[in-house]
């Protein structure tokens, strides 16, 4: 019979003894009868029902009954097997008297005993029974004191043997707890119920080890035959730890001032040290990973003692001529305290007394605190068992950096000591990863990690000077240059134009080109002086702006310029074929001047010393691969590639083919010049300005893995600062303010019941088959059939006709739509509809027929993007433009659509806005109407949730399917597919 919460009742706790493991709580709740007593009516509560009662309960008890229910046997049971035996079953196994398992039992005691040592810090001020025999949980009140109790042990030595025994007292008053079936409640610390109703915890933390031998036996006689080794072994931790009355020898109390040691050693060495004055450098010998450790140690009198330690005292045994004398020196544990505190304020952190640092790191601490240390009285010393002997004075570096016509020269003074380091040397062993070397004296000098982490940069894009101790920088390190100087790292001397890379709002303006055809936006003006600026220092870069934003107009005014400076060479232009079109139209339209030459088609005329009677070339991705031989014999004023992403993969054969054209300058153009990886920046900007970012290997090492898999914001900041004066990047919303709003809403799509049990019949053959080899596989071995049942899943969300095409009902998802449009058209709206699956589309094409809708349409097959893009730009009977997302996210231009619909979430938001920005851009009147359908309680909702809760990654990373996938971990997994 259930406790009623309409009446008056108590919450109680209930100490009983479990037959295997030992004393445990429960709690209940007992209803109160008329005269406010306890009455017979109770109920055990847990964390599933204690809500119900909480009119009764504060903080404490809610922590309290979880934890108690963490103690209860069927918890135990389940978290101490593997098999699924019941609690009785396991229980009987384990603690066999023949064949039980000592260490699970070792196991399950331990644990109890963390738990319940929680419990009863938590239970000062409850009401607290032990439980009757007759499972009645009010059985006897126990007294739960709050003062903890003392135990004092004692020693008495006589000619025969020692007798030993605890006194325990409380509040003064001696407590007898010997044969009065006082019982052990907790081992560690001991909690000890006496005489069935008082619960006593105990100063000093004492064991249940050292009081249970007693509870029903009044001392332990030592014999004289083992007092030795037993006084050595166990009475000095005792005198150390505890109080203890001696008798028949003598424990003698000493204090001392102490005074901190500070040891440090070397932990491992796999390199050896290199002489820099005996010409032995060498670049390739192996890598020196060894770290430091430090031991911190305190000084009392004649006697160290190791930080960390335990005890409050530390004791030392004295054999006299007829007894034993204990010198028990007392430890200031508050003042060790601070020493922790101090060093680890300097950057020390010490753990049980010691501390680990990499070499180069530790040396440069040792630099840094080691007068100050001194001063408060630390010897810091060298392990005698060291073999080497570390220099530890003061190290100084000072760099001096002068621009010249093409390059920067690099000066710099290295001193250790009284020692003068030529700077290339220390060069040199930074990159082979070596952070020592032997100076005159013998002694091993240690680069500082500081230094390495302030110019390694610096020396890993540095060039060694022939015939000379300096060094030189590319001129496109620029951004290098300037953080030194910001840093005060380096005494820089440049040129203050070149300054002016600093803020590219104080780039000069430079002239239009007379006979363009038009005017520059503000924005695009600033654009334009930027590349001009780049082509005046002989620099590549990366116009980045926002789709939209008119980066073909920018070059091409650049071009133009270039043109009416003489210039005699023709620049080519590489791009997707699906852009030929438009950079040929948008040049008759500005730049009517340029003498422009598509080297496209299979008929192309491919002699190319043609090229020469134009002033630009305008080819494809594709035409450049295949004709790379003819090409690179070619000399080009500018190279540039458009959707430069094209060539993200440096092992493509497209990056490799680009890399080979010969040109004076180098321009990329791209929207995302990060779609998968940082990988895609290193390889467009390592053909924009070669050596800018050093090469694969470094970049990879000292980029890309601290970035991506580190989260190094350190990295990610000396990259930015890299590459910031060669990326040009404005977004829309910041220089397109006159551009109409743009109003994006997800709408939910409810899936028909045909619909639904297609979807359901594929999750769930899906789920089983993609959790088991995940379980059997591990989740980077189970991608393709991962990606195979998203897909599955994603197409059936849109229709099932994209998987099953004898399928002849219908879809949520496409009535939704069909009825959006005939709305949006009846409103004489134009509407862009994108699908990345061309078979969606043909679903939405038979339904336009069959409602009588006139429409363009696109996709990879399509021949003529130019006959589709102006019959639904210029013909008002042409409502409705079907898309595919891949073909048609780049170069076109549709701003008679004042309506967006996304038909399918794409994985990466970004190509999701390319397609939108079709419709939202220069030109566009109206308010664009974005709408992206979502089938509910499908695959597609969970991604829209995962890709909220990833937006970093997707905002930077995720642009694939497959790349989304290998981003997801098991437990997203198993949402997706709930």
């Amino acid at each position: 019979m259930n406790v009623s919460t309409s009446e008056p009742y108590r919450l109680i706790y209930s100490l009983f003894e479990h037959e295997y493991l030992g004393y445990l709580f429960e709690s209940f709740v007992i209803q109160l009868n008329e005269k406010g007593n306890l009455s017979f009516l109770h109920q055990n509560i847990s964390a599933k029902n204690m809500d119900e009662f909480s009119a009764v309960m504060d903080e404490r008890d809610f922590t309290l009954i979880k934890l108690m229910d963490s103690v209860q046997q069927d918890v135990v049971a389940k978290k101490f097997q593997n098999k699924n035996l019941k609690p009785t079953e396991f229980f009987l196994k384990i603690y066999d008297p023949e064949k039980g398992d000592k260490e699970v039992q070792k196991l399950i005691q331990d644990y109890i005993d963390r738990k319940m040592a929680k419990i009863l810090s938590l239970l000062h001020g409850k009401t607290i029974y032990t439980m009757g025999n007759d499972g009645e949980p009010a059985g006897t009140k126990i007294n739960f004191p709050e003062e903890k109790g003392t135990v004092l042990f004692h020693f008495m030595r006589n000619e025969d043997n020692t007798h030993y025994f605890p006194t325990i007292k409380h509040n003064g008053q001696k407590v007898d707890f010997q044969y009065n079936n006082s019982q052990i409640i907790c081992h560690n610390p001991a909690w000890l119920l006496v005489n069935e109703e008082t619960l006593y915890s105990f100063k000093k933390n004492v064991s249940a080890n050292k009081l249970k031998p007693f509870l029903n036996k009044k001392f332990i006689v030592i014999p004289k035959k083992v007092e030795e080794t037993y006084y050595e072994k166990f009475v000095t931790q005792i005198v150390a730890d505890f109080d203890v009355h001696a008798k028949g020898f003598e424990i003698k109390d000493e204090h001392y001032n102490p005074s901190p040691r500070l040891e440090f050693k070397e932990l491992a060495s796999v390199a050896p040290t290199l002489n820099l004055f005996d010409g032995n450098s060498n670049k390739d010998e192996s890598t020196d990973p060894g770290k430091i450790v430090f031991s911190l140690s305190y000084q009392y009198g004649e006697n160290i003692f190791d930080a960390g330690g335990a005890s409050q005292n530390s004791v030392k045994m004295e054999k006299t001529v007829d007894s034993f004398l204990f010198h028990k020196i007392s430890r200031d544990q508050e003042w060790e305290k601070n020493q922790e505190v101090l060093l680890g304020s300097q950057g020390l952190a010490m753990r049980h007394g010691k501390a680990l640092l990499p070499k180069g790191q530790a040396f440069d601490w040792i630099s840094k605190n080691r007068d100050e240390l001194e001063g408060r009285g630390y010897i810091i010393y060298q392990s005698k068992s060291d073999g080497k002997r570390y220099f530890l004075g003061k190290s100084s570096i000072n760099i001096e950096v002068k621009e010249s016509n093409d390059w920067f020269d690099i000066y710099a003074v290295v001193k250790f000591g009284e020692y003068e380091i030529p700077f290339i040397n220390l060069r040199n062993l930074i990159l082979s990863q070596q952070s020592e070397f032997e100076l005159p004296n013998g002694e091993i000098a240690v680069i500082p990690e500081e230094w390495v982490t302030q110019y390694s940069e610096l020396l890993s894009f540095s060039v060694e000077q022939e015939d000379s101790l300096g060094l030189h920088l590319q001129k496109h390190h620029v951004a290098l240059v300037h953080d030194l100087d910001s840093g005060n790292l380096a005494t820089v001397t440049i040129n203050r134009k070149l300054e002016k890379l600093r803020d590219f709002d104080n780039i000069d303006d430079y002239p239009m080109p007379k006979n363009f055809n038009g005017e520059l936006r503000p924005y695009q003006k600033a654009g334009y002086n930027w590349l001009q600026f780049l082509q005046e220092y002989n620099f590549g870069g990366c116009l980045a702006d926002d789709m939209g934003l008119g980066k073909t107009v920018q070059t091409l005014a650049l071009l133009l310029d270039q043109k009416e400076k003489g210039k005699e060479l023709p620049s080519l232009l590489i791009m997707p074929t699906s852009l030929v079109y438009n950079w040929e139209m948008e040049a008759r339209k500005f730049v009517p001047d340029l003498k422009v030459h598509v080297y496209t088609g299979t008929y192309r005329d491919k002699d190319i010393s043609k090229f020469y009677d134009y002033d630009v070339i305008l080819t494809s991705y594709g035409i450049t691969r295949i004709d790379i031989d003819l090409l690179e014999q070619c000399r080009f004023n500018y190279i540039i590639l458009d959707e430069s992403q094209a060539i993200k993969n440096p092992t493509s054969n497209i990056a490799a083919a680009v890399k080979r054209l010969n040109s004076k300058f180098r321009l990329i153009l791209t929207g995302t010049p990060i779609e998968n990886s940082t990988m895609d920046l290193w390889s467009q900007m390592s053909f924009a300005n070669p050596g800018l970012l050093g090469s694969k290997n470094f970049f990879k090492k000292d980029y890309l893995v601290s970035i991506e898999k580190k989260n190094d914001e350190n990295k990610k900041q000396k990259l930015h600062s890299i590459i910031k004066p060669f990326i040009l990047r404005r977004m829309k919303e910041q220089v397109l303010t006159e551009l109409p709003p743009k109003v994006e809403q997800v709408w939910y799509s409810q899936m028909s019941a045909d619909q639904e049990k297609e979807y359901e019949e594929v999750k769930s053959f899906y789920r089983n088959k993609i959790l088991s080899e995940i379980e059997e596989k591990g989740i980077n071995k189970s991608q393709i059939i991962l990606l195979q049942g998203l897909m599955k899943l994603r197409q059936i969300a849109n229709h099932p006709k994209l998987v099953a095409p004898d399928y002849d009902s219908t879809s949520g998802k496409l009535d939704d739509v069909m009825e959006m449009l005939r709305n949006a058209i009846a409103k004489k709206h134009k509407i862009l509809i994108f699908s990345q699956f061309v078979k969606h589309l043909h679903i939405f094409r038979t339904a336009l027929d069959e409602m009588g809708v006139k429409f363009a349409y696109l996709d990879g097959t399509t021949k003529s993007r130019r006959t589709q893009v102006e019959l639904f730009q210029e013909n008002d009977d042409i409502p409705v433009f079907l898309i595919s997302l891949k073909a048609g996210g780049l170069g076109l231009n549709l701003t008679a659509a004042d309506y967006v619909f996304i038909l399918d979430p794409w994985w990466n938001p970004a190509v999701e806005a390319q397609a939108i920005d079709r419709a939202h851009r220069m030109g566009q009147k109206n308010t664009v109407h974005t709408y992206k359908f979502i089938t509910k309680n499908s695959v597609e909702e969970k991604i829209l949730k995962l890709q909220k809760h990833k937006r970093a990654l997707a905002n930077d990373l995720i642009s694939t399917e497959d790349s989304f996938v290998k981003s997801l971990s098991p437990e997203d997994i198993a949402e997706i597919l709930n």
